[in-house]
């Protein structure tokens, strides 16, 4: 007998974005310059010097997505709202233009019986504000919770679920510590201090949210198990470094009121002492976490700075485009301690996808053939499917992504999409993943049982 596939009731089916990556038109209407127009601009550090200044043309392009949103059958889509659009100078004047762009969309959402899922910030902080210091400075609190209570006042009730920031750890490891990523910087000082900040923000966000808004807020994270890659005492220590450095900075603070200990070990001297009262701030209720989930590590012990660990390649896996290795146990696992360690939160999986080698254009009979992503997809849906019967509280999966699009400094060498995207012509195509996931939305996950086509 096969196995009973069906979600829970109200499960919510959809697919994710972020304004960077999918919008272009970075300038139009008013707009102020982001960390990553500027980023993006400077030679040398994106791939090819590609730049977000078209991307999928979602900005101009944006009715025929959300029409194109329906025939799949999603239920809801997650997108971020590009703060710059709003805030030109980062606090201050509000650029009207920009924040009508954002209420037709989620008008069109609602009228497509899509339920929106607003994240406030996926990594694109105004250049104006990243001159005064950006998430170094104490007052980033602050402006973030000005930017926040716009938005409430603007879009809260028909914007029913809110998210404060996407994946912190990428902000600071990336864009402070290892300078690969918006705005550049390489700083083993910096790097505590942007994450502090950052989680101050959320805090303030979300008591800005308690006084405008009367529905939820949530915070998003990127994390990855973290599996000992021997028995060996160096290694068991380099995965509790890791562990605590991916999975718990952020999580901890915001749900737990204080920094996992290895903190002080992986930075040193590097580490300040934060004010206490500080955390009274970061410890907001939370309606549910998002979980962003690609893959694991099988961690060693080595000399790389700032873990002395590394992921160790598996010699019979399967990995993506991006390196990373597809291991669907992995998210069940990463659930099943979520809830171990947090509590009965309710979860939304907030991304979930791969980048697999697509053709930059459909083939002559209008197929984009991905039978690797629909592979990934498949397995890691039923991973939840796993988690939730294991008493996890998962509420919905965001696919990522909608769109083929701009992958931060990799430029447009990676495609994650659903729908291909030629860069070209901007022709929009459901590739075969996407018409599989649009099967199993219409079965309510019961399509799991069904052979791949």
């Amino acid at each position: 007998m096969s196995k009973d596939f069906s979600f829970p009731k109200g499960f919510l089916w959809g697919a994710a974005t972020a304004a960077h990556q999918i919008e272009g038109s970075p300038l139009a209407d008013g707009a102020g310059p982001s960390i990553w127009t500027r980023f993006a601009h400077t030679p040398g550090m994106t791939l090819n010097g590609d730049t977000g200044d078209v991307a999928c043309d979602h900005y101009r392009r944006w009715k025929d997505d959300v029409k194109l949103m329906r025939e799949l059958g999603l239920q809801a889509y997650r997108f971020s709202v590009s703060w710059s659009r709003i805030l030109p100078e980062g606090t201050g004047r509000v650029n009207q233009a920009g924040l009508d762009f954002y209420s037709r969309l989620v008008d069109e959402l609602l009228a497509n019986d899509i339920e929106p899922l607003l994240t406030l910030y996926h990594w694109d902080l105004p250049a104006a504000l990243d001159d005064r210091g950006g998430w170094l400075n104490r007052d980033s609190a602050d402006w973030f919770a000005e930017y926040g209570r716009v938005l409430y006042c603007a879009l809260d009730g028909r914007v029913k679920k809110w998210v404060t920031l996407n994946e912190p750890w990428v902000v600071t490891d990336g864009g402070y510590l290892h300078g690969t990523l918006a705005p550049g910087h390489r700083s083993r000082y910096e790097a505590p201090i942007a994450s502090h900040n950052l989680m101050r923000a959320h805090g303030a966000a979300v008591q800005a949210y308690r006084a405008e808004g009367s529905h939820e807020i949530g915070l998003v994270v990127n994390i990855e198990p973290k599996y000992a890659a021997s028995d060996s005492e160096a290694d068991q220590t380099a995965v509790r470094r890791a562990h605590a450095y991916m999975n718990e900075q952020y999580l901890h603070p915001a749900l737990l009121g204080r920094y996992p200990d290895e903190l002080k070990e992986i930075f040193g001297d590097a580490w300040p002492e934060f004010p206490q009262d500080d955390f009274k701030l970061i410890v907001q209720p939370l309606d549910f976490v998002g979980i962003n989930y690609y893959t694991r590590s099988v961690t060693r012990a080595n000399d790389s700075y700032p873990l002395g660990a590394g992921s160790v390649r598996q010699p019979l896996g399967t990995y993506t485009e991006t390196g990373w290795e597809v291991f669907e146990q992995g998210l069940t696992d990463l659930l099943l301690w979520f809830k171990r360690t947090y509590g009965d939160l309710p979860v939304y999986i907030t991304e979930n996808g791969a980048a697999f080698f697509d053709p930059p254009v459909a083939g002559d009979d209008g197929r984009v053939r991905d039978p690797l992503r629909t592979d990934y997809l498949r397995r890691h849906i039923a991973a939840i499917h796993d988690a939730i019967g294991a008493g996890v509280d998962v509420r919905g999966y965001m696919a990522w992504s909608l769109l083929d699009n701009l992958e931060w400094s990799l430029g447009y060498s990676k495609r994650f999409g659903l729908v291909h995207v030629n860069y070209d012509t901007q022709v929009r195509t459901p590739k075969d993943s996407a018409r599989w996931y649009s099967r199993l939305i219409e079965t309510h996950g019961s399509a799991l049982a069904e052979p791949l086509p």
